[in-house]
């Protein structure tokens, strides 16, 4: 079982050359140790920030850039385009009306990246 994510989750793209942090709005009354995230938390730029530069030959600025510079890759700034929401989701946790967010999750990006958490923005804490 994954662990919830939440604000502050660190996340990558094998396209972007940064990490990236995740961004939870505070509209929730659901906190885990900061607002905990649901599978709907995919907006470009407002929930997922940049990853510095992309290398996606897929992402238009990329290939026009690499183009002009007669085919060597040049990495453009990266704007996230998501796929869809985030999948698959914790079905059986409910976070503002929908699946809640684990670090098991994965979001699709229109240019060809798997956006994946590296760390959830809190940890897993067994009482023994």
């Amino acid at each position: 079982m994954g662990v919830q994510v939440a604000l502050g989750a660190t996340l990558m793209c094998p396209f972007g050359l940064a990490p990236s942090t995740l961004v939870v709005l505070p509209v929730r009354t659901v906190l885990a140790t900061t607002p905990a995230a649901n599978i709907g938390d995919a907006a470009p730029v407002v929930n997922i920030p940049p990853f510095g530069a992309c290398t996606s030959l897929a992402n238009p600025t990329v290939a026009a850039a690499t183009t002009a510079a007669l085919g060597v890759l040049t990495p453009m700034p990266c704007v996230p385009v998501p796929a869809g929401l985030w999948m698959p989701g914790v079905v059986k946790v409910i976070v503002g009306g929908m699946p809640a967010l684990d670090n098991t999750c994965k979001l699709m990006c229109a240019w060809g990246g798997v956006i994946q958490v590296l760390n959830p923005g809190q940890t897993k804490v067994i009482d023994g």
